[in-house]
Order: C-alpha cells, then sequence, then structure tokens
C-alpha cells in the first residue's frame, strides 16, 4: 500500500511540475485563450464549460489596468491637457510662496512623475513659474518667486566673489 502512494505522489509531483513548466513557458495571450475556452481549451462537456465560465470571471476582474502602449509611455497628450497640468501647478505654486519641487507638486496633484517635465517646462517658458537649484533640489516658483527671494542668478552669477 505504500508502495502505491509513493508512485501516486511521485506522479502526482511530476504532473504538477510538468504543468507549472508549460504555464511559463506559455504567453499571456495564450493562457487567456485556454481561460476564455478558446481553440487551445478544447470542446469539452458542460462541466468543462461551467470552470472556463468561472476563469473568465475571475480574469475579467482581475486585470481592470489601462493599457499605455509600448514601455509604459503615457498616451498622448491634447494641448488642453497640458494646458490644464500648467494651470494646476501655477495655481498650486501660488498658495505656496516659498516654493515646491517637482515631487512635491506630483503628490499634491496626484500624478506620475512623467507627466510634470513638459508642463513644467513649457510653465518656465511662458514665465508663469521660475525655478531654483538643480536636478532634485530645484525648486519651483509662482511668477518670478526666485528673483524675488533674492536667489543666486538675481544676485549675478553662481555666488562668486568678485575682486
Amino acid at each position: 500500500m505504500s508502495t502505491l502512494r509513493g508512485t501516486i505522489e511521485g506522479l502526482a509531483s511530476q504532473f504538477a511540475s510538468s504543468v507549472i513548466e508549460a504555464l511559463r513557458g506559455a504567453s499571456i495571450d495564450e493562457l487567456l485563450d485556454v481561460a476564455q475556452g478558446g481553440a487551445a481549451g478544447g470542446g469539452g462537456g458542460a462541466r468543462r464549460g461551467r470552470v472556463t465560465r468561472e476563469v473568465t470571471t475571475e480574469v475579467a476582474v482581475a486585470a481592470p489596468r489601462v493599457r499605455r502602449g509600448r514601455g509604459g509611455r503615457l498616451g498622448r497628450r491634447s494641448a488642453n491637457d497640458i494646458a490644464a497640468m500648467i494651470n494646476s501647478i501655477v495655481s498650486l505654486l501660488q498658495q505656496n510662496p516659498g516654493g515646491l519641487r517637482a515631487e512635491q507638486i506630483r503628490e499634491a496633484l496626484g500624478v506620475e512623475a512623467k507627466e510634470l517635465p513638459r508642463p513644467l517646462g513649457e510653465a518656465t517658458d511662458q514665465g508663469l513659474i521660475s525655478k531654483e537649484g538643480q536636478k532634485r533640489a530645484t525648486t519651483y516658483f509662482a511668477g518670478g518667486g526666485a528673483a524675488k527671494r533674492g536667489g543666486a542668478k538675481a544676485a549675478g552669477g553662481r555666488g562668486r566673489k568678485r575682486g
């Protein structure tokens, strides 16, 4: 009896390993096709039909992701979208006269980091906001905020003494 049990356990383990290996080698499209009862799923009976409906429901609920295109890039934004983002940034900076860093702006507006560079650049080019500092230490101000505060650029140069 123990020999039969050992044989069954060995076969079950081997079967499970083979199934896992097949799943790892399959593409997402193949898996979805099988789950939805496609050609790979066969034309099974009533019991198989019930199972695929349950799996299809689970797959549909578990994957409400928004597709962005290749590389996780953002979808193309219209000029109105960018203008709305610029207005949001300017009004936020007007409420914070001490200025904000890009990560603080991102958190306050609830947007992704890759959504900010273009609106920040355009707002700076248009003179709606100004900036002081470099890289992650860059602080943005509404209007000419950096010049009003007497930053290094407003004082004339990089802070070196002349003489």
